[in-house]
């Protein structure tokens, strides 16, 4: 079995964790191959029996590893999805972070999650992306996100319009600080704090959540992931912000942005003990009443 570690630098307190995992691995005769910068930071805090290969990008990695164990919180997994794109290559999220809804593997599981993945003893979940697509390719090859795209409000404290067509049928004028549009896997993340609602995985949905609008009776809404949306911003001072996930860019108001379902999904990982109910659940600390 091969497999690849990605992630960011952590604190001391989380390092033993990790000298944990890849005494794990090792000794269970795992081949391991980290992400170049990771191995950087880890080459001074972990012992490795054997000398790992390393990789730096998407070519590197997409033919040698059977699973890619990421490190860190739900931002560092985000960033592993863009090494991973479309090789089919199996996410597993192990939390270093603060909440992690989907890195939810706690450092106190790491040897069960091992012992799952090495059994075979995990379920294979599929989660759908979207697609940015602009007339200048603003984010190249990487124009796709797992959590959400969204549209802020660049540089000024007033707010900005936002024109919406969904499926070329004008839907709304959002006067506001921006949009998010999210995925089920994002409707935990940025959406869920401006107030949209969580939805399940495999919901084959996508959200529109404003993110503080001027007009009190605009409300989150929750379309089917077939819908094609475009989106027009019209700003006075002709710059905004549109982000995935964690990468952003500037453009001009001019650009029409186009966003749909991905020709691709992500797989993550889920250990028999693990499912996105118990892991909400747990997270949002339903059910933590001194009546039940």
């Amino acid at each position: 079995m091969r497999i690849a570690l990605f992630g960011t630098p952590c604190s001391d307190q989380f390092t033993k964790y990790i000298q944990h995992l890849v005494n794990r691995l090792e000794a269970e005769n795992v081949s391991i191959l980290v992400y170049e910068d990771y191995f950087s930071f880890l080459e001074k805090k972990v012992k490795f029996i054997q000398q790992p290969k390393v990789f730096d990008s998407y070519e590197t990695l997409k033919d040698n590893a059977d699973f890619l164990f990421s490190i860190g919180g739900d931002g560092t997994l985000l960033g592993s999805v863009t090494l991973v794109r479309d090789s089919n290559i199996p996410i597993m999220g192990i939390n270093t972070g603060r909440l992690g809804f989907i890195s939810s593997v706690s450092t106190d599981q790491i040897e069960s999650a091992i012992t799952d993945v090495l059994k075979k003893k995990y379920q294979i979940k599929s989660r759908t992306l979207l697609s940015l697509e602009t007339e200048n390719n603003l984010f190249g090859n990487v124009n796709f996100a797992l959590n959400e795209v969204s549209i802020v409000k660049k540089d000024t404290s007033s707010m900005i319009r936002i024109d919406a067509f969904l499926d070329d049928e004008f839907l709304n004028s959002y006067w506001a600080d921006g949009l998010v549009i999210a995925t089920p896997t994002g409707s935990t993340g940025y959406s869920l704090s401006c107030g949209g609602p969580i939805i399940l995985p495999g919901s084959e949905n996508i959200i529109i959540t404003p993110i503080a609008p001027h007009n009190l009776n605009v409300r989150p809404i929750v379309l089917t992931d077939n819908s094609m949306l475009k989106l027009k911003v019209v700003d006075r001072d002709q710059l905004a912000l549109v982000s995935l996930d964690s990468r952003f860019r500037a453009f001009d108001s001019s650009i029409t942005l186009i966003i749909k379902k991905a020709d691709f999904k992500i797989n993550l990982v889920e250990p028999q003990s693990h499912s996105f109910i118990s892991t909400i659940r747990s997270k949002l600390m339903w059910g933590i009443d001194k009546r039940n």
